[in-house]
């Protein structure tokens, strides 16, 4: 379980096909300390556990799966990728809960500065809407957002300079893929309702 609140932006050293996964390693500091084998990280939003590491560094098995419905296909070395450790439950909680299971991937149709402020408008996949509510929780790349505007499956979002500067947000360009993952409570809702008698 995550946040939403991204610790630090690591960089993909390299992503290249193994024996049994796809081999991720990605230099990192900030998550390094304490971080042991088998430990959960989001990876642009993306639950993936600790299988190496080494000074300033740590390895990643990745199942073709994973590599099919997210993001990472387009990954390449030296692209910064948002990193956070799994939630402790003895500190405070920021963002909202992230499963880091990523639903699907957007593509971002718009990102423009609008007056001081940054506005964000992404594509998701068809049928997702149900899932984006006003002023409801989304994770882009791993990042706890507030949807701001829903019209279908398209929504927005507004960043604020910490976001900016603090994940791989910044980069993002139109026609670039992200990492989306919708709240988790409206999928649960949706599964009872269906079950439900008429």
């Amino acid at each position: 379980m995550f946040t939403g609140i991204v610790e630090e932006k690591g960089r993909v050293i390299a992503f290249a096909p193994g024996r049994a996964a796809w081999n991720l390693r990605v230099a990192a500091a900030a998550i390094l300390p304490g971080l042991a084998l088998g430990d959960s990280v989001a990876v642009n939003g993306c639950c993936l556990t600790v299988a190496g590491q080494e000074a300033g560094a740590i390895g990643f098995d990745v199942l073709e799966e994973t590599r099919r419905l997210t993001n990472f296909a387009a990954l390449k070395e030296g692209q910064e990728v948002n990193l956070e450790r799994s939630l402790r439950f003895d500190g405070r909680m920021g963002g909202h809960f992230v499963s880091g299971h990523i639903d699907g991937c957007g593509r971002v149709e718009c990102f423009e500065p609008r007056g001081r402020d940054h506005y964000l408008r992404v594509v998701a996949p068809a049928g997702s809407g149900r899932y984006l509510v006003p002023k409801g929780s989304v994770a882009i790349d791993g990042v706890s957002l507030t949807v701001a505007e829903v019209t279908g499956d398209t929504f927005s979002v507004w960043l604020i300079p910490t976001t900016l500067k603090a994940t791989n947000l910044a980069a993002k360009r139109a026609g670039d893929l992200v990492n989306l993952e919708f709240d988790l409570l409206g999928k649960y809702v949706e599964k009872m309702l269906a079950g439900r008698p008429r």
